[in-house]
């Protein structure tokens, strides 16, 4: 099976205010005893993190 394709949303787009658009990021950090996981919600104008948190699960309740 062949995995849908998502058109680029903010093509043409141009960002010219604080939270007109935010995005998400999940970065895995590996510790001697495995990993935890970074989520952070980041202001595209300002590129400011807005909010963040860490956890050494990837459940839902984290994630979104």
């Amino acid at each position: 099976p062949q995995h849908k394709l998502y058109h680029y949303l903010l093509r043409g787009v141009e960002v010219v205010r604080p939270n007109q658009v935010w995005s998400t990021d999940i970065t895995y950090i590996r510790l001697r005893p495995g990993f935890v996981y970074l989520v952070a919600v980041i202001d595209w104008y300002s590129r400011k993190v807005l909010a963040w948190r860490l956890s050494n699960t990837m459940d839902t309740r984290f994630c979104v």
